[in-house]
Parts: C-alpha cells; structure tokens; sequence
C-alpha cells in the first residue's frame, strides 16, 4: 500500500537541499537518508533520501543526484510516497493509519448509526473524520479523545460520544434570554 508522507518544498541554499511538508507521523523512519520514495507526478521518481536534517524547525533533504538549487527546484510540490505494508500498525498504541480509518462505520455510544468515514482532513489543530450520513450529507467530527471514544478495527466502527449540535441541528443553549425571565 501507498502513503503519501511529505511534499516537496522549495530549494534551500545552492547544494541542492530542498524543504519538505511532512504528511506522516513518523518522519524518523519514512525519510531517513536511504530511503527509496515513489512520486506523484511518477515520472519524477524514484528518489533516493541522501541526507536529512532539521533547519530552523523545517525538515531539509537531500536527494542523490540532486546536486544545485536547479535541481531541487525542479522537485517543488512533488509528493512523496512510501510503500507500507498494509498490516503494518504505528508505534503508539492509540495512532492509526488513514487507510485504517477510512470505511469505518461511525455510531454513538448508544448504538445510533451515524454514518461512514470517507476522508480524513488532517488540521493544524486537529484531524477531523469526514462522515457519510446514510442521507447523503457529510458531517465533521474532531478525532479528539472526549468525542471519539474507541476504535474497533475488528469491528470496523468508530464509538463516538457527540456533544449536543456536532451531528444535529439540536444544540442545547444555555442563556438567560431562553430561561423565560423578562426584566423589561
């Protein structure tokens, strides 16, 4: 299975290093000098990480062959991508793949069918799990612990404990204009 793990940035200095946008958890293992990374557009690719190195909080690599600033240039916005094997889990024990999440069935805590992951939007913030109501309509849930409860890959569903508005049009709104007291 594929993963895309970081996209190409600009050129840094003139030895050909170029700054990446990390998309994985795991930058430590998918871009370590050595790695071999397939690329979107493919053409482009395979590319072989020479070196790596953190630069005033940015990831820097160098890719073989890739000697002058024309040369990295020529790589701006170039997905990177890791072949992982399908099987494979992260290293923590609550992370998850995307690929893990995705057809999940969503349901409340009570049992209440909410629908089915169909994207996962990945935030500065936060990740959110886009979910296919059986309607047709999507709905966006935070993948923060108070809201997702557990995941059960063998069960393939999602538990989730909604606040009262994240999956219907029912927020509970508490203020003194709705308590029925009129000082006028």
């Amino acid at each position: 299975m594929q993963l895309v793990v970081a996209r190409i940035g600009r050129a840094h200095g003139i030895k050909g290093e170029v700054t990446v946008e990390v998309r994985t958890d795991e930058p430590e293992l998918r871009l370590a000098p050595g790695a071999v990374l397939a690329t979107d557009p493919a053409s482009t690719g395979p590319l072989t990480i020479e070196t790596g190195r953190v630069h005033s909080g940015r990831l820097l690599l160098r890719f073989e062959g890739v000697k002058d600033r024309t040369g990295a240039e020529a790589l701006r916005n170039i997905l990177l991508i890791a072949e992982i094997d399908p099987e494979e889990l992260p290293e923590g024990e609550d992370e998850y793949y995307d690929h893990q999440l995705m057809d999940l069935d969503v349901v409340t805590v009570d049992g209440t069918e909410v629908g089915r992951i169909t994207e996962i939007s990945h935030l500065p913030s936060q990740d959110l799990f886009i979910v296919e109501r059986p309607d047709g309509s999507e709905v966006m849930i935070p993948f923060v612990e108070e809201i997702v409860t557990e995941i059960d890959l063998e069960e393939q569903r999602a538990v989730i404990a909604p606040p009262p508005g994240l999956i219907d049009d029912r927020a509970e709104i508490d203020s003194s204009r709705d308590s029925g007291d009129d000082d006028a």
